[in-house]
């Protein structure tokens, strides 16, 4: 049997290692978590990441620990408006629902090992890095030009045990900061992205939250409950890195999946769904070809998709964090604005 050594245990890693045919591989998952978080932000599952989840046999369970998304609008930062999106059957589940569900998908013939790897692993075999995107078999193999980078952006994220109101669900806009409710199981989840020097690491929790409820205080009376109501104990708290651009996700037997391969901020929506995606292409490839033509093929189908989600998240984060441009994007948004209300009256004046 061939072996391949998965750095990582996180969601490309888990749905990576359950992807693989059992029969044909001796898999290692290398994870330096002895346990599943406790806490999790909710991931959106858009279509791409609901095949992956169907081909890893888990997408009944994940959907029924999930609520739908439903509709949501982009507004301004009081709350106003500009735009609702139905989500259609787009739903969000929890880091921590995933991450079980995919950990229960993985056969019992996968070796686990709780270990902090510091560089590649000497098990022989096909190296893949699914270790974020601090990754230690990028910045190995790859060199100190492919290490992560640090954004100027935090990211605070938490759940809240009441629900959103169907009203109150969407982003919010404001100068140089955006909040976001969604439904989440057993209540609410919401996050907020603003510019802040805390960090970049062992950022503390209460002094973050205690920053956030001071910098959204002039904002909607919901982002204003919501900040009230969180308690750092369901909090998330990390500032925001990437990676640049790779000329390849493949090195020799190695490859990267996964926030390794391409950490983008988290505008879209995107990162988990993509890791996921990474996961079953990679392995549907191992599969079923020789080693060396499934990396190439793996390259080729993933670096330059995954390259366009990246530049698109940056541009819309561009766009929803902007400062100077604020009011410009703003005053766009309310044109636009006033002019779907105009067609809509004239569309149903005219039937």
């Amino acid at each position: 049997m061939e072996t391949i050594t998965i750095v990582g245990g996180g969601i490309s890693g888990l749905a990576l290692a359950a992807a693989l045919d059992p029969n044909r591989f001796h898999v290692t998952v290398y994870e330096k978590r002895p346990e599943l978080p406790a806490v999790g932000n909710a991931l959106g599952m858009w279509p791409n990441a609901q095949r992956a989840l169907a081909r890893l046999g888990i997408l009944d369970q994940a959907r029924a620990v999930s609520p739908v998304l439903g509709s949501g609008s982009v507004r301004n930062a009081q709350g106003e408006p500009w735009v609702t999106v139905d989500a259609g059957e787009m739903f969000g589940i929890s880091r921590t629902d995933l991450l079980r569900l995919l950990d229960t998908a993985v056969p019992g013939s996968v070796r686990r090992a709780t270990s902090q790897i510091r560089g590649l692993p000497a098990d022989g075999g096909l190296v893949v890095g699914a270790d974020g995107v601090h990754s230690v078999v990028r910045s190995t193999a790859w060199g100190p030009g492919a290490d992560a980078r640090l954004t100027p952006y935090l990211a605070l994220r938490g759940t809240l045990p009441t629900p959103v109101a169907p009203d109150e669900v969407g982003e919010y806009w404001g100068r140089g900061d955006l909040f976001g409710m969604a439904a989440a199981r057993g209540g609410s989840f919401w996050y907020a992205s603003y510019r802040s020097g805390l960090g970049p690491y062992g950022i503390d929790v209460p002094s973050a939250l205690e920053q956030a409820r001071e910098r959204y205080a002039g904002h909607a009376p919901a982002i204003r409950r919501a900040l009230a109501a969180a308690t750092p104990e369901e909090c998330l708290v990390q500032r925001l890195w990437t990676v640049p651009r790779l000329g390849s996700y493949v090195s020799g037997r190695i490859a990267l999946i996964g926030d390794a391969a391409h950490a983008m901020m988290p505008t879209l929506g995107r990162g988990a769904c993509e890791s996921l995606v990474d996961a079953v292409t990679l392995a549907d490839l191992l599969n079923t070809l020789p080693e060396d033509q499934a990396l190439r093929a793996y390259d080729r189908q993933r670096r330059f998709r995954t390259r366009a989600v990246s530049l698109a998240s940056s541009a819309l984060g561009r766009v929803a964090l902007t400062e100077r441009g604020q009011p410009l994007r703003d005053g766009l948004l309310n044109l636009a604005r006033r002019r779907n209300k105009r067609a809509a009256v004239g569309s149903s004046s005219g039937r």
